[in-house]
Order: structure tokens, then sequence, then C-alpha cells
């Protein structure tokens, strides 16, 4: 007997589907955990807190593909922010999307951390030396089957960044008080013959970006549209959030 057709994956534009919520009625995440001291101290507690809920592969029928990613906190003068990448739109995953630096493990990699380091590097130009690894998330299997470690870190100035222009198209900062915000977090929903899937975004609006980093905005016309963060990033944000706010 023939197995049923597999639902094809839908073709759409995330950023034009319904916010059906937020997290405004979540608790704050204290400020002072929102510092360098303080995500050392918390990454030092035993904590019980719980992830949210994983992604649904679209396919189950393959084993997940083990890939770690850098969640990079930058210790600017003005608070912490969170380094991302705008992938390159001709890439096979994740093509255009707003990601951490990383990928997948390879061989040679002695363990997550060392593939989140060496993915870094290789898409930024990110020195390792400048890299204080505070600790891990729990992995995030995600819908396109990756199972991702991510490693959290603080990255301390003075350094410099380079994009691989064969993977990344752009390198950005949003402050991560914005990101830990959950007013901030939309939960937003595909509905298509198949079913409903859901997912996390954070829309930051790329001006905002751009003039905490000191850069001349008049003229550009992309900065009227926002870094549009969605998907297994956010998802990992969230659990990051989860983590802090326990």
């Amino acid at each position: 007997m023939s197995r049923p057709a597999r639902p094809v994956r839908p073709v759409f534009e995330p950023e034009s589907l319904p916010v059906e919520s937020t997290g405004a009625n979540l608790p704050a995440v204290a400020p002072a955990r929102l510092t360098p001291d303080g995500l050392r101290a918390r990454f030092e507690q035993r904590l019980r807190w719980e992830p949210e809920p994983r992604e649904v592969p679209w396919r189950e029928d393959v084993d997940p593909r083990v890939a770690a990613v850098l969640i990079a906190l930058v210790v600017r003068d003005s608070g912490l922010t969170v380094l991302l990448t705008q992938r390159a739109d001709h890439l096979s995953d994740h093509a255009g999307q707003v990601s951490f630096p990383g990928g997948r493990h390879e061989p040679t990699d002695a363990n997550t951390i060392a593939t989140a380091l060496r993915e870094a590097q290789e898409e930024v130009s990110l020195d390792p030396a400048r890299v204080e690894v505070l600790g891990a998330l729990p992995d995030y299997l995600t819908s396109t089957g990756f199972r991702v470690t991510p490693v959290v870190s603080l990255v301390h100035p003075p350094f410099t960044v380079h994009a691989d222009t064969l993977e990344v198209a752009e390198i950005f900062e949003v402050p991560l008080a914005f990101l830990m915000n959950p007013a901030n977090h939309q939960v937003r929903v595909l509905r298509w013959e198949h079913g409903e899937r859901r997912f996390f975004a954070m829309p930051y609006p790329r001006a905002e970006a751009a003039a905490a980093a000191g850069e001349e905005t008049a003229g550009d016309g992309a900065t009227g549209r926002d870094y549009f963060i969605w998907g297994a990033t956010a998802g990992m944000l969230r659990n990051f959030y989860r983590f802090l706010a326990a």
C-alpha cells in the first residue's frame, strides 16, 4: 500500500501574516540580569524553567542535522546588543532571513561551542579572542531539520566584523533589552489547506539600528523597513527570555 502524499511546505511571506498575540502580559526581565555580571551570575545558577514548545518539522522522516549558533552579546556603553546577520538570498537554507552567526557541526569541531565560534569567525570575521562564552541554552529543533545549540557569549570591544558575502548580506545589532521585552514578541499564524502553524516574530526598525550604530540614514530607503526577526532565531530569543525571566 502506498503512503499518503506528504503535505507540501507552503510558500508564504511571514511579514504579511497576522499577529495573533504578543507577550505584553508576561513579566519583564529584571534590568540587572541584562548586564554582563547579571548574565554571568544567571548561567552559574541551576534554574528550573521550561523552553517554548519545539517547532514541528516539515519532515519528520529524517534525522536532524547538528548545528550551533553564537548568541553574541556585544558589550556597549549604552547596554548589551545582540549581533545578528541577514543571510544571503541565494542560500539553500533560510535564505534572506535574520539569523545568528552559526552553522553545521563539522567533524573537526571539538564541541558545539567550537562550532559556534568557528562559524562566527567564518561568517563575520569575529575574533574568538574577543568572545567570552557564558554557556548554552537547550538545543533547538528547527522546522527545517536542524538541531541547534545556542551558545551565549559576551563580545568585548574593540573588535571588527566583516561579512562573508557568500553567506551574509548584512551585519547589524539590536539592543538586548528590546529583544528580552516580551511585549515585542509577536505570535504570527500561518493558515493553509493542511492546517495552521505559529511562530514568533520580533520586528525591529532599521532606522533605530542605524541610529544606534551612529550611521547616516537620510536617503536610504531600506531604513524605512524592519529587520524581521522570526522563526528559529526568534524562537531561540524567546527561550533566552524564558531563561532570564525564570
